[in-house]
């Protein structure tokens, strides 16, 4: 399951660079320049869920007798 979110966030990631490479183009039409940043909005949220999951979990490791250990966490949704 983990793998399946770390492929989600990757694929996130290559497609808003996909979108904007295009954007940057400047070859697209007016309509598809709007659906780009649609998606790429989209896109933007799931791999700041993502980030935001990821530094929860680094800020639950503590320090403990010299090791650091994982303390388990809450997803808020």
């Amino acid at each position: 399951m983990a793998e399946k979110k770390n492929a989600d966030f990757e694929q996130s990631l290559e497609r808003l660079e996909e979108l904007v490479d295009q954007m940057e183009s400047g070859e697209l039409s007016l309509e598809a320049m709007i659906k780009h940043f649609e998606e790429g909005s989209k896109l933007v949220e799931v791999c700041t869920k993502k980030l935001n999951e990821v530094e929860q979990k680094i800020e639950k490791l503590v320090k403990k007798d010299g090791e650091l250990k994982e303390v388990p966490f809450e997803v808020e949704d």
